[in-house]
């Protein structure tokens, strides 16, 4: 697949800053016609995404999160949320459902939302060195030559 289009952007990982992270990448979603639902599921993930850079990624310091988003020549979007905060030391374990390091209001859903509403979630890590989150969605074409 080739990349048809793409942006950079990073920002300090303050709790204000989720909000503009998923109005942006909506906005650059929005050049391959997305349904309403469809930028609802995107926005939500990358609301997520951020999120957990904030809260598990850097803990109480501030840092940078990283985000690049690409258009694919299949209708595609992916975009990767970056930070070089604390890492994930065990992936798997964080990403089932209700598993939390911070608990409190946090129900340890993020992942778990991700999937449900994207195509393909990916995750690497390394412990303190940071994680990157992979969010992949095919939007579906709403008109064709045909009809």
């Amino acid at each position: 697949m080739e990349v048809t289009n793409r942006f950079n952007m990073n920002f300090l990982s303050r709790s204000a800053n989720e909000a503009f992270a998923r109005a942006a990448v909506a906005a650059f979603a929005a050049q391959i016609d997305p349904t309403l639902e469809e930028i609802s599921d995107i926005k939500t993930a990358v609301s997520e995404a951020v999120t957990n850079c904030i809260v598990h990624g850097y803990k109480e310091k501030m840092g940078k999160i990283y985000i690049s988003a690409e258009i694919l020549d299949n209708n595609t979007l992916r975009v990767k949320i970056k930070d070089k905060g604390a890492g994930i030391e065990n992936i798997k374990r964080a990403m089932e459902p209700l598993f939390t390091t911070v608990g409190g209001e946090r129900a340890g859903l993020g992942f778990a939302v991700m999937q449900s509403f994207m195509d393909n979630v990916s995750v690497r890590s390394a412990k303190d060195k940071g994680t990157t989150v992979t969010l992949t969605k095919r939007i579906t074409p709403r008109y064709s030559i045909n009809g």
